[in-house]
């Protein structure tokens, strides 16, 4: 298929986890990759996500339900990015597939991780063991997805049994298989087994990734032609000599350290990475060099904020947050026109609004306005029902308040935003304060509304205390 990606003659950013996240994929990049992995991420948990166009950050989210971006990707490593799983399952497997094809290059199963959180379940290197499972798995993802699936192995005990697994994942259909040359039980610190590398290389006729030279064989770029040789592999892989050094794709060499950190932590910031594990790969970047002046920095610093101003970017900070947030306003003045137009749906009435938790004010939600609105009009106070579509379990709410319904048209990751939504609807469509924070008719204004008549409540109760007190008097008298 035209424009599909292809293994051969490859160098590539090898998936590594807490690494392999978007700003480091984007470094190695510029500095001359042919190709990146994410790191791995579980099955399980990526099948609970939901796909989200972020328009602020120009990016694909992957969201799950607790609002953590999963995997974050955009338009510039689109075409070269590789999504690696981890999964025992051909049919969830190919759930995750389906959901992130559109928005990556190829797909790779993680069979060569021997850590525990990657094998447990009989995922990564557990799958070595179970041959059957992994053709499943495989012919699962090359039938059902239209993008190239490759996997990642480590080599057995056994050439024969190595070789006898690779013709076997050959015969699935897969583009490339990337062969770790360690043993399951062997670390970094044991030699590449290229003898291995190599004889796999010779046994099948698609792409084989060499993978694991970092500490033996390759320091520098010249050295990544040398991998590959030893190895017989048409392409390379780095993991460890890139995470140190991502400027080690660089034919021209590489470059200062610090340079590298500054250039890696202007991507993180444009693209609103998690500080810690900014922080984590900065720490990797330094290595013995941690605990220098600039490593304590590093270590201590909390937020993106901080990181900044250890590598004197407070200046580039406050101008990649003020573009942002400049385009969060216009983004929301945009919503803001959309929502105010009211449709029917049947007897429903609608509008099309998502709730933005980052407009309300902590622990106060529309859904809280809404009671109290009702309470104080002494109507029964507002039912929610809740359904959930099937196909990617998004949730739809329905809110009634005197026996009228009201809901928003779009869906929500969750119950809870679902429900949210449709009390905003109902509050809009009412004309009724929803609390959004900077709106005129917002927490102020309905604070002080609440406090008025608070207030009226309360010279009432006084005014009634004063004419008890009298009737009481005047029957005493009498």
């Amino acid at each position: 298929m035209a424009g599909r990606l292809s293994f051969a003659n490859i160098t590539a950013l090898a998936p590594m986890v807490r690494v392999g996240t978007l700003p480091m994929r984007l470094l190695a990049l510029d500095y001359g990759a042919d190709v990146v992995y994410c790191e791995e991420l579980i099955d399980i948990k990526m099948a609970q996500c939901h796909r989200l166009e972020n328009e602020v950050l120009q990016t694909v989210d992957f969201v799950a339900p607790d609002d953590r971006v999963m995997f974050r990707t955009c338009e510039k490593e689109k075409q070269r990015v590789v999504f690696q799983m981890g999964t025992a399952d051909p049919d969830r497997a190919l759930t995750v597939a389906r959901l992130v094809e559109k928005d990556v290059a190829a797909i790779d199963v993680n069979m060569g991780c021997p850590k525990e959180y990657s094998t447990k379940g009989g995922m990564g290197a557990a799958l070595l063991s179970n041959p059957d499972k992994i053709e499943a798995i495989l012919k699962n993802l090359v039938s059902g997805v239209s993008v190239p699936i490759t996997c990642k192995i480590r080599i057995l005990p056994s050439l024969e049994d190595t070789l006898t697994l690779a013709r076997r994942i050959e015969k699935t259909g897969v583009a490339a298989i990337a062969v770790h040359g360690r043993f399951k039980e062997e670390r970094p610190r044991h030699p590449v087994h290229c003898d291995y590398i190599r004889a796999v290389a010779q046994a099948v006729s698609i792409p084989v990734i060499a993978n694991g030279g970092s500490l033996d064989l390759v320091k520098s770029y010249g050295d990544i032609q040398a991998f590959r040789e030893a190895t017989g592999a048409s392409s390379v892989m780095l993991a460890r000599a890139a995470m140190w050094n991502p400027s080690v794709f660089r034919s021209e060499g590489p470059l200062p350290l610090d340079d590298v950190m500054i250039q890696y932590l202007k991507y993180a910031l444009r693209y609103d990475n998690h500080a810690f594990n900014s922080k984590y790969c900065l720490c990797q970047m330094l290595r013995d060099k941690v605990e220098s002046v600039l490593g304590k920095r590093v270590q201590t610093a909390q937020d993106n904020s901080e990181l900044s101003a250890a590598y004197g970017l407070e200046e580039f900070f406050s101008e990649t947050q003020a573009e942002l947030q400049a385009r969060r306003d216009t983004l929301r003045s945009h919503d803001r026109c959309e929502d105010d137009l009211i449709t029917m749906d049947g007897d429903i009435t609608t509008m099309a609004l998502k709730f933005q938790r980052r407009e309300y004010p902590p622990q106060l939600t529309p859904k809280m306005f809404l009671l109290e609105w009702s309470r104080r009009q002494k109507i029964e106070q507002p039912t929610y029902q809740t359904v959930q579509r099937a196909q990617d379990r998004a949730f739809q709410s329905t809110v009634k308040v005197e026996n009228r319904e009201y809901r928003s048209s779009l869906w929500e990751k969750s119950k809870k935003f679902a429900e949210q939504a449709s009390a905003v609807v109902c509050l809009r469509a009412l004309g009724i304060p929803d609390g959004r924070v900077g709106e005129e008719n917002g927490r102020q204004l309905h604070k002080r509304k609440f406090e008025d008549e608070h207030k009226v409540d309360e010279e009432k109760r006084k005014k009634l205390t004063v004419n008890d007190r009298e009737t009481r008097a005047c029957e005493d008298k009498t």
